[in-house]
Order: C-alpha cells, then sequence, then structure tokens
C-alpha cells in the first residue's frame, strides 16, 4: 500500500475540507439489474462516507458504464472524472476487457491503459483506488477465462506504481474456495447485493473507513456470511 497517498487521504478523512469522490468502472460498479433493488458497493460507500462519517458535504459521483472497458473510459476521461476535480478515484474494470467475445486485448496492453489511468488520476491532483473484478464462473463465461490474466495486471500496476489497491479478486476466490462463490453473485460475472455488501466492506477496509460505532458495517458483514453459506 501507498504509504504516501494512504496517509494523505487519512489525513483527509479527519479534516474538515469536503471531498469528491469519484467512482468508476463497468457494470459491476454501474449497478444496475443485479442487486434486485439492494444497494450498491458505491451506495454503500455513500452512506459510510456522508452517513457515519458524518461527512455531509462531501460528494460521491458514480461514474460507471456498463458494458465499458479501460479503452472507453480514457476516450472520456474528462466528462467520466476530471470534470468532478476528484479528491479520491477509484476503478474497478476488467471483465469486460477480458473478454474474447468481440476483440482480444492482452493483458500487457490492458495494464498500460491502467497506469495511464492511474498518471492521469494523478495529474488532477486525485488520490487513484485499483480494485480488481470479481471472480467468474469460468465453465458459464468462457470468453472471460481470462479474468486471472488481467486481475494480475491490475495487481502489478498497483506494485509497481505504488497505488492503493483492493483486491476484490482474490476476495471473491477465497470465499468461493479458489472459484466463485455463487451465494454472492447474481450470474457467472455480476455480482448480487450481497456480493456488493462484500465489495463495499473490502474497500471501506483499503480506504480505512471504519466508523465507531458503525451500523453498516455489521450489515454488511452478516449479510456476506449468510450469502458465503451458499458456496
Amino acid at each position: 500500500m501507498t504509504t504516501a497517498e494512504n496517509s494523505r487521504l487519512q489525513a483527509a478523512l479527519t479534516a474538515d475540507e469536503p471531498l469528491n469522490w469519484v467512482i468508476t468502472g463497468d457494470s459491476i460498479t454501474h449497478g444496475l439489474v443485479h442487486t434486485q433493488g439492494g444497494r450498491t458497493y458505491p451506495e454503500h460507500l455513500h452512506e459510510l462516507i456522508r452517513g457515519e462519517l458524518a461527512r455531509t458535504r462531501d460528494i460521491l459521483i458514480n461514474s460507471a458504464i456498463s458494458g465499458h472497458k479501460i479503452v472507453q473510459i480514457l476516450a472520456d476521461f474528462d466528462r467520466r472524472v476530471a470534470s468532478w476535480n476528484p479528491d479520491v478515484v477509484t476503478l474497478m474494470i476488467g471483465t469486460n476487457d477480458c473478454s474474447t467475445a468481440v476483440a482480444t486485448l492482452e493483458p500487457a496492453k490492458f495494464g498500460a491503459s491502467i497506469a495511464e489511468f492511474v498518471a492521469r488520476v494523478r495529474a488532477l491532483g486525485a488520490v487513484p483506488v485499483l480494485l480488481t473484478p470479481p471472480s467468474v464462473d469460468v465453465a458459464a463465461a468462457p470468453e472471460r477465462a481470462r479474468i486471472g490474466a488481467f486481475a494480475q495486471a491490475i495487481r502489478d500496476v498497483a506494485a509497481r506504481d505504488d497505488v492503493l489497491l483492493v483486491d476484490q479478486h482474490a476476495r471473491f476466490a477465497e470465499i468461493g474456495h479458489g472459484g466463485v462463490p455463487w451465494g454472492l453473485m447474481n450470474d457467472p460475472f455480476h455480482p448480487n447485493a450481497a456480493g456488493h455488501a462484500l465489495l463495499a466492506l473490502e474497500l471501506a477496509k483499503v480506504l480505512g473507513i471504519r466508523p465507531e460505532p458503525s451500523r453498516t458495517l455489521p450489515l454488511l458483514q452478516a449479510q456476506v456470511a449468510a450469502a458465503s453459506l451458499n458456496p
């Protein structure tokens, strides 16, 4: 974990100056359909920051778009990220990028695009946070069999460029005993409401968001624990 940017983020979370948070990515972050009306991980983050931390002047923007890949986010960077004058930018991407259904993108080129995204975020003066995508049921979605290589490309960028990393892929695989935790999924690669609870917990942990006492965190933990009983 990047010491300088983490220290900067922790200081910002206890300061009076409001923060602008941009949360971007693909359909998982967009959060339509697959939670069946339940809250998505950006909405849980909103509850934790503007509710439990009482940072009521902070603004959270979800600019994710279903079906998108890193190349589209970079092409629309000004609208999706820069125009919001962000202090913190989170990115979870890779589930569509790894697909061979339409065109094949190599993990190395994907990693170069992730590094470009990080550089652009830092040029804005914001703190970048990278999230690996959840694991995929490869038997049901064979076109996304390379998801592990794309998650590793994100890890590699985070390690090389000293970026805050939330390894959602590793956590989902851990609960799924090396595969997919079906109790947390709505289909082969979209998390359900319980899956979004886990995404929120992992993100909050890395960001250092630990309200005490918390109404939300125990509820999310219980939701994940119950869903994990269905392997």
